[in-house]
């Protein structure tokens, strides 16, 4: 029985539906062994070590389904938000991160937000050897921080400027002649391995973190238009030969949207569909811009969204169409993005977003509820990460991914009885309220700071190693030189009847 912990709470969320009240549960080998009345399970198990009391409330551990682990923010590494296709050619000039201090300090932000399990898209460049070395120093880094973490490394070997095929070479002889040729040599720098070298180091890390306990690996193309279709075929191939999934941005921007019949003669989804690679393995980021019969599509091959409220609006992407999605029964998960709306990776803030922000004026129309979302950031993202099976709720036999949520200022200075505990959790909580998280049944952060590393002295060292990078001004500058043109290069593509639609998707 000394191996037994038990876990209390004055309300239990097991699930978007069940709450159960002075509840506990029992973990046992890392799994939940037995949940229910406190008083029952404290009999079941005498002498089991007790986390939480009657002050808190014990929820499963929040999945985060589409991240980049910044630790360092754009916004603090002085890249202002903007529309998504300059704003990516700005992040050129940002400053490198050591993977190993970025994963800790990210994961210690995710943890101490509740977050437990995430799913991380690293996208990768250099020699194979490099982008090797440096996704095993992030999984280090994941490793030491004990949260859970499906990894997607990708890598771009099309388009490094202009979304579209040849739209590059077209971009580049369009420019000044000294700017062409500074563009091109940043260019250059970009990716020196070859498709065959990417799939050999996934298929490596795959076979290595396979029965590893809290890390495993995805793909992580960074979108359709940045590879090739036989590529992304070639994924699709790995991930069912090896049993993983994939992730991939899809329909993110407005611009995003005409590619696909601009390059494609179709719209992007029914192009996936043709080459054969949605399937329940195929997870797309973001979907802002699905039409009704993406959605068809999506639904019926089983593919996935992560919905990204935050993201989408800090990046002028419009409002993806969440009632639509729910209404069509596709699985969908929240996800952060590395790009929260207050830029502090707080995933209650994040669900408040979804919540509010799919809400028509209208009396009759769909809206999301409470539980709609609770499910997006709990049991959706487990579907979607493939683990529904074993995350995602409180159940017996489920994994032990555990949070305690302090309710004292969630609750004060009084709260009417017949208030629902969900809805109290979901539309009051924050980050700082969050004082205990179990992964398995570890302990990983207590009194609300992670137990395994020194979050603190690791932001310390990340600081110190930013401090001393090279300076890229350089970077910088030219960025700032190169924005206007492809600003204009774009705008070339909008369809007329499109213009009041730039800012906000209210088609669906």
């Amino acid at each position: 029985m000394s191996q037994v912990k038990i876990v209390r709470g004055r309300w239990l969320i097991a699930d978007a539906e069940q709450c159960l009240e002075d509840a506990a549960l029992a973990i046992e080998g890392g799994r939940i062994a037995a949940l229910g009345p406190w008083q029952e399970i404290k009999a079941r198990y005498p002498g089991a070590s007790v986390f939480g009391s009657e002050r808190y409330a014990v929820m499963p551990g929040l999945i985060n389904a589409h991240h980049h682990a910044n630790a360092v923010t754009q916004i603090l590494q002085g890249v202002a938000d903007d529309v998504l296709e300059p704003w990516i050619l700005a992040n050129a000039a940002t400053r490198h991160q050591p993977p190993r201090l970025r994963a800790m300090v990210s994961a210690g932000q995710l943890l101490r937000s509740g977050v437990t399990t995430v799913l991380d898209v690293a996208n990768g460049g250099g020699t194979a050897e490099s982008m090797n070395r440096r996704l095993r120093e992030r999984l280090d880094g994941y490793a030491a921080s004990g949260m859970r973490v499906v990894l997607a490394p990708g890598i771009t070997f099309e388009s490094f400027l202009i979304s579209g095929k040849g739209e590059d070479a077209a971009f580049l002889a369009s420019l000044p002649e000294d700017l062409r040729r500074r563009t091109e040599a940043m260019r250059s720098t970009a990716a020196e391995m070859t498709p065959e070298d990417y799939l050999a180091v996934l298929d490596g890390l795959i076979a290595d973190y396979r029965d590893h306990p809290r890390l495993s690996i995805w793909y992580g193309p960074p979108g359709p238009q940045w590879i090739t279709d036989d590529l992304m075929v070639r994924i699709a191939e790995g991930a069912e030969r090896h049993d993983v999934g994939l992730q991939t941005h899809v329909l993110e921007s407005y611009y995003e949207k005409l590619i696909g019949p601009r390059f494609y003669g179709k719209p992007m989804v029914r192009h996936l569909k043709d080459l054969g690679v949605l399937s329940p393995r195929f997870s797309m980021a973001h979907g802002v811009w699905l039409s009704e019969e993406d959605i068809e599509i999506v639904a019926e091959t089983g593919a996935s969204v992560s919905h990204n409220p935050s993201s989408n609006l800090r990046l002028r992407a419009g409002v993806a169409p969440l009632n639509a999605l729910l209404k069509a029964g596709v699985t969908i998960g929240l996800g952060m993005d590395g790009t929260a709306i207050n830029d502090d990776e707080d995933m209650f803030a994040e669900m408040r977003l979804a919540l509010r922000l799919n809400r028509p004026p209208r009396l009759g129309d769909p809206a999301p509820s409470v539980a709609d979302v609770f499910s997006l950031a709990t049991a959706g993202g487990a579907k979607l990460l493939l683990q529904e099976a074993s995350l995602g709720r409180l159940a017996e036999g489920y994994k032990a991914d555990v949070v305690l949520v302090d309710l004292e200022r969630v609750c004060w200075p009084w709260v009417a009885p017949e208030a629902r505990p969900l809805d109290l959790v979901l539309q009051r909580a924050r980050a700082g309220d969050v004082a205990t998280v179990m992964v398995d049944g570890e302990v990983v952060v207590q009194d609300g700071r992670p137990v395994s590393f020194d979050y603190f002295a690791a932001g310390a060292a990340l600081a110190e190693a930013l401090e001393a990078s090279p300076s890229t001004e350089a970077e910088r500058a030219l960025t700032a030189e190169l924005i206007p043109h492809l600003t204009a290069w774009y705008q070339a593509w909008e369809a007329p009847e499109d213009r009041p639609y730039h800012s906000f998707n209210s088609r669906v």
